[in-house]
């Protein structure tokens, strides 16, 4: 019959294991502080189709989410006294028309008498100048003409630049102003704006890399601009995204933006053991390895690796032993 071992002797038999080659120091590095803002999702141009005349709004012919292209007729006000200035218009060249047409007869007439030396040179050219006066005044009234025309065209609403129809504030048979919107067209991309506290301006710089969105999903992106001037307290910036959703805008974002660097303890993710709820590293000392509990913090990549910064618990210099695994207790082989 076997007597089991005492159990201190039987882990003292049993080596550790070690993945690892070898133990590297740990250094500090320096890494980003990072602040988490939300972003709204916006059109970098937001333009208002306006109107042009004022008059009844007959039709509209896009809602919100449309996409519209630059020029696509969009609304039709109509003005119903242009069509009446247009009919004023018609009967005065009609009129004009038939002065002229008297007129040119009775310089034909005169032009006769003056032939036969009935008529004087004088009453002649009087009668040529009423000609040209009834000309000019008809080319007028034509340009007169063109002008309500080119008044009444002037109803039909276009879209100023080819983007999403965010906001139709007028409806069908609604009386509209010269200059009232009629429809808010978002276009040109769409991106992130920030309103970030003005304590973290300083840090902010243009072209930096910006994490989008939460740990699971982070994307990135680039600190277009940022604006000079502050309000209630906060900087503006725009972020831009690559294949930034643009089926809701005004949706919020989670961003992560640098505001700062600090000396931190960072060592790979697979260097920490997690047994009953605490963090441990193992770290090589006189040629053993022993197990040391630390308070971990966040995790961040850096130079391409994802490293977990380590709070307390280390120390510069330590012997790190990274793939670490202890041998399995002792107690459970004793009772074979």
């Amino acid at each position: 019959m076997k007597l089991p071992l005492p159990a201190a002797l039987l882990a003292a038999l049993i080596p550790f294991t070690l993945h690892a080659e070898e133990a590297h120091p740990l250094h500090e590095v320096l890494v980003t502080d990072w602040k988490a803002v939300f972003g709204r999702i916006e059109a970098r141009d937001l333009v208002p189709a306006r109107a042009r005349l004022g008059g009844t709004l007959e039709a509209v012919a896009v809602s919100e989410g449309d996409r519209v292209e630059m020029g696509q007729v969009i609304g039709t006000i109509t003005d119903a006294k242009l069509t009446l200035q247009l009919n004023a218009v018609d009967a005065q060249m009609a009129a004009l028309a038939a002065q002229l047409d008297n007129a040119e007869a009775e310089l034909k007439r005169g032009e006769d008498l003056v032939e036969r030396g009935v008529s004087t040179v004088q009453r002649l050219d009087a009668l040529r100048t009423q000609v040209d006066v009834l000309v000019n005044q008809i080319e007028a009234t034509r340009a007169e003409r063109s002008v309500i025309e080119q008044q009444a065209a002037e109803g039909t609403v276009l879209a100023p630049l080819s983007g999403v129809v965010l906001e139709v504030p007028v409806t069908t048979g609604a009386v509209v102003m010269p200059g009232e919107a009629v429809a808010m067209i978002g276009g040109g991309g769409f991106f992130l704006r920030l309103a970030v506290p003005e304590r973290h301006a300083g840090f902010l710089e243009e072209g930096a890399e910006i994490l989008i969105g939460e740990d699971g999903e982070t994307r990135t992106g680039r600190l277009a601009k940022l604006y000079p001037q502050i309000e209630n307290g906060r900087v503006t910036a725009d972020v831009e995204v690559d294949g930034l959703s643009e089926a809701f805008t005004g949706a919020r974002v989670l961003v992560r933006l640098p505001v700062g660097e600090h000396a931190a303890l960072m060592v790979h993710q697979d260097a920490v053991l997690t047994r009953m709820g605490l963090d441990f590293v193992a770290v090589e000392e006189d040629g053993h390895v022993t197990e040391r509990a630390v308070v971990l913090g966040e995790v961040q990549v850096v130079e391409g690796e994802a490293l977990v910064e380590v709070v307390s618990g280390l120390k510069p210099g330590d012997m790190i032993v990274q793939g670490y695994t202890p041998a399995k207790n002792a107690g459970a082989a004793g009772h074979e």
